[in-house]
Formats: C-alpha cells, sequence, structure tokens
C-alpha cells in the first residue's frame, strides 16, 4: 500500500518566488562588483565578481530546477521530479570550481606583472555594500529551503553566504592595500578566496553525487525509525527491509512489516492506512509510504506481543530492540540476544 500527500502549490509557488528573488538580486550584485573591479583593477575584487557571475549562472539554474521539481509525478518520473535538485546544486558546485580556477590564473598573473590598483575607497564601499547585502540573502535562502524542503535553496542559500565572506575577504585585503601600500596583500586575498569557493564547489558536489546515488541519510533513517517505534503496537511483530529515497522534499519510504498471518486482508488494509497516514502527517506531508505485509510463521512466536493468540507454539521470550541497523538489514531479524520482559519495548 502506497501512502503520500498532494503537493501543496502554496511552497511551490514560494519556492519559486524566492529563486526568482535570488536570481535578481544576484543580477545586481554582478553589476556592483564588476562595477568596482573596473574602477580599482583589484584582482580580489574581480575573483569577487567572476564568483558572482558563476552564482548568476547557478541561479539561474536553480530557479530553473525548482520550477521542473514541483511538476507532479506522471507514467515517465513516477517518484516525481525531485532529483533535478541534486543535478541543480552538482552543477553549481562545478561551476563553482571553475570560478575558482579563473581566480587563481587572475591572482597569479596580478603578482607576476605587479599590477596597480586605483580608487581604492570607492571599491571598498561597493564590496562591502555588496557583502552585507549577500548576507541577508544567504540566511533568507536556507532558511526559506529549509522551511519548504528545497535542497536547491539551501544550497544556493549557502552559496551566496560564500559569496558574502569572500567579499568581507577582499574588503579587508584591500584596506590592507589601502593603509600599507603593499599591492601584494591583493592577489593574496584572492587566492585565499579561490581556496575557499574550491572546498564549498567541493562540499555541493559531494551532496549532489550522495543524492543522486540514493545514498542514506543517517538523519532521516534515525527520525523514521523513531516515527515506526513511536506508532509501534503488539500486532506490530517485526520491521525489515526499511529503505528510503529522496526526490526533491518528498522522501519514499518503503519496508516490510511482519503481522499475524491469520488477520484478514480488511485488518491489514487499515493497519497500513493507520502507519502510513501517520509518518506521512510527522513528516509535515513530505513523505510517500509505502508498506509489504508479510504473514508470521512459528519463528516469530518467541518475540510476538499479541495476546491473546490461539496459534502460539512457545511463549514470548525475546525482547527485540528496533534500531536502525536491525530494521534497515544490516543486522539480522531474528538475532535474539536479550529476554522478554513484562511489557514489550515500545
Amino acid at each position: 500500500m502506497k501512502s503520500g500527500t498532494r503537493r501543496d502549490p502554496r511552497v511551490d509557488a514560494l519556492r519559486k518566488q524566492t529563486a526568482l528573488i535570488s536570481l535578481l538580486v544576484g543580477l545586481f550584485m554582478l553589476v556592483l562588483k564588476g562595477s568596482a573591479y573596473l574602477l580599482t583593477g583589484s584582482s580580489a575584487i574581480l575573483s569577487d565578481a567572476l564568483e558572482s557571475v558563476i552564482h548568476v549562472a547557478a541561479t539561474g539554474m536553480a530557479f530553473y530546477s525548482v520550477i521542473v521539481s514541483s511538476r507532479p509525478p506522471d507514467s515517465s518520473h513516477p517518484y516525481g521530479h525531485g532529483k533535478v535538485e541534486f543535478f541543480s546544486a552538482g552543477i553549481e558546485g562545478g561551476l563553482i570550481a571553475l570560478a575558482a580556477l579563473a581566480i587563481l590564473y587572475e591572482a597569479i598573473g596580478s603578482i607576476v606583472s605587479g599590477k596597480v590598483l586605483q580608487q581604492l575607497d570607492a571599491g571598498v564601499i561597493l564590496i562591502l555594500g555588496a557583502s552585507a547585502v549577500n548576507l541577508f540573502l544567504g540566511l533568507f535562502l536556507i532558511r526559506r529551503g529549509h522551511r519548504t524542503g528545497s535542497l536547491t535553496l539551501v544550497a544556493d542559500g549557502r552559496h551566496v553566504l560564500t559569496d558574502a565572506y569572500t567579499s568581507f575577504g577582499v574588503v579587508a585585503g584591500l584596506l590592507l592595500v589601502r593603509f600599507t601600500g603593499i599591492a601584494l596583500f591583493d592577489p593574496i586575498v584572492a587566492i585565499i578566496v579561490a581556496i575557499n569557493i574550491i572546498v564549498t564547489g567541493y562540499r555541493l558536489v559531494r551532496v549532489s553525487v550522495g543524492g543522486l546515488m540514493d545514498e542514506s541519510d543517517r538523519d532521516t533513517l534515525n527520525a523514521t525509525v523513531s516515527l515506526i517505534r513511536e506508532q509501534r503496537s503488539a500486532e506490530w511483530i517485526s520491521v525489515h527491509n526499511l529503505r528510503i529515497l529522496r526526490s526533491g522534499e518528498l522522501h519514499h519510504i518503503d519496508f516490510h512489516l511482519t503481522i499475524p498471518f491469520y488477520w484478514s486482508v480488511e485488518q491489514g488494509h487499515r493497519l497500513e492506512a493507520s502507519i502510513s497516514d501517520g509518518i506521512t502527517r510527522a513528516m509535515n506531508g513530505q513523505a510517500s509510504v509505502m508498506i509489504h505485509l508479510d504473514p508470521c510463521t512459528p519463528l516469530y512466536c518467541q518475540l510476538c506481543h499479541v495476546e491473546p493468540c490461539l496459534e502460539r507454539k512457545e511463549p514470548v521470550r525475546i525482547d527485540l530492540k528496533w534500531n536502525v541497523a536491525r530494521l534497515t538489514g544490516r543486522e539480522p531479524v531474528l538475532d535474539f540476544e536479550e529476554p522478554a520482559e513484562d511489557s514489550p519495548s515500545m
């Protein structure tokens, strides 16, 4: 049985609005930083401006991915279109790495040529203003991303925050040049900026690859196992083969549930519906649950707490502890070690 909820159009609209705001502000930041570079000729400012070029391109991709991921599942994409967000994060990470290489090239060239800087005061003011705007924008995007369950917006927000920190670093470098007269500080700051950008790009690519390869999310697994334990009743004899696949904000959860073999189909379906609805509500509607029912066998009598049971072959003597390893299959379901207590562990 599969349970899920329909997408909230208000959430989709909020994502699109947020992505559009990011794109427009990114374009404004690009103009601001480009102007600062033309005024000063600073390698550090150029590195910041190049990072903004990449940001605009990446934000455009993010805006597109938010539109695509909001489409409902169809015959060609039964799990929805949410995976496009992992592509977006990966592309953004790759573009950031390219920007870093361009920054390193320019910085090394400045060291060799000994470029003379101009109008540093105006450049500092422009970059400082851009830094403040990006700081607020980054925090806004991350907050909206978590609120709407959008990996794309969270990744974009982290990128913008990196851009803001980069800009503050550039300002510090320019002030050093301004008050010491040592122009070498400018390309050195640019190189530091490039290294920081490479680290950010790597992290985004790592998240992207993990998502596309359906890597297990430990936090989500722990949260789901906790939900299952909270809902557990005696009729839940065993849960095994728990799997979670993420597509955008949706978590596709499936597992096997062992129930009394003598139950009717109607009883089994009522239990399925109750479990699925409970998990979906607890995850704010961002879950689609598939449960496969298995009938119990005499082997389960020693851990089954269903009472009364006219089919019992042996008394209860096992209190099976449910954890991530056991429910996902990394530990055997019937690995009995602990004696049963007076009541089952819930």
